[in-house]
């Protein structure tokens, strides 16, 4: 029953804010009165670390999640200013961790369909579509077939020209880094497109990467997708297949996306993170990173920092 209650504020929030909130967090009894708090510096920000025993993951993850809510509506913080989690200890304690992370808007800033879309004059309609999907209001399936299609007749040479313009989140380098250099897996499943995902995925060497396959004719797109789409119950059945395939049990794997499309994975994860997500995915979701440092996830689970 060993957890680690842990805050992460964002960038710029000042030292005495995040002691003031630890002091209130001792006060209303989320820290025990006695416990030891250890705070430390991530990059731009500050990490504090509570051990926290004899309590139940669940109560305590709960009781952190409530903690925030009444700051938040107190007006004592934003909620993008601290992510603060329970963390278990029997996933902080595993030899061997793995980390599955979706790809547009989490790993990466953009959503690639819509860089193709633009090509095609068709990004606004596009836009809406996605949007759509992500809050769960459409089926993914049905809505990426929609959307491909608007891509019929577009020159594959738009592929390595979208490629170029991708931007990675801040801290999605420094992510796979650190938990590399831990010794544990990094992956990606992505209802995007894999001829975009496999130059990224080679260059942050990626222990996994998949996503769907864009149909190309004569040298152009043909408003198609190939194979399987890779869905959310994909997203899920990858997870437990990358999880079995290094031997890693399920209590050691963590999750991150930021829409509808990332529920089933998110959830069953030991871990799920909502990387500025949208609601359906916040509500559902163990963790919540609601600024622009996908990083966090290591701040979370690793115990690398000095």
């Amino acid at each position: 029953m060993a957890s680690t209650l842990v805050f992460v504020s964002r960038p710029a929030f000042a030292h005495h804010q995040l002691t003031e909130l630890l002091d209130r967090a001792k006060a209303q009894g989320l820290i025990p009165a006695d416990a030891r708090v250890s705070i430390r510096n991530s990059s731009d920000r500050l990490v504090a670390k509570s051990p926290v025993l004899d309590i139940e993951h669940e109560t305590l993850s709960q009781a952190a999640h409530e903690f925030v809510a009444a700051a938040i509506k107190a007006g004592d913080i934003r909620e993008s200013d601290v992510c603060v989690a329970a963390i278990d200890s029997d996933l902080t304690q595993s030899p061997q961790m793995l980390l599955v992370m979706d790809v547009d808007s989490t790993l990466i800033k953009q959503e690639v369909i819509e860089l193709l879309a633009a090509h095609a004059g068709r990004e606004a309609e596009v836009a809406a579509v996605t949007e759509a999907a992500m809050r769960g209001e459409l089926d993914f399936a049905q809505s990426l077939i929609q959307r491909v299609a608007t891509l019929k007749g577009l020159p594959v040479s738009v592929l390595d020209e979208v490629g170029q313009r991708i931007i990675f989140s801040d801290g999605a380098r420094d992510l796979v880094q650190r938990f590399h250099a831990a010794g544990h897996k990094v992956g990606v499943v992505s209802g995007g497109f894999q001829q975009i995902l496999d130059p990224l995925a080679e260059d942050l060497r990626l222990n996994h990467a998949l996503a769907n396959t864009l149909g190309i004719a004569d040298g152009v797109l043909d408003g198609t997708v190939h194979g399987d789409i890779v869905d959310r119950s994909t997203k899920e059945k990858m997870l437990r297949a990358w999880a079995a395939e290094h031997g890693i049990d399920m209590h050691s794997t963590i999750a991150a996306g930021d829409g509808a499309n990332d529920l089933d994975m998110v959830t069953a994860a030991a871990l799920g993170v909502a990387f500025n997500a949208k609601p359906a995915l916040r509500e559902q979701a163990d963790v919540q990173i609601n600024f622009s440092r996908l990083d966090v996830i290591a701040d979370l689970v690793l115990n690398d920092l000095n």
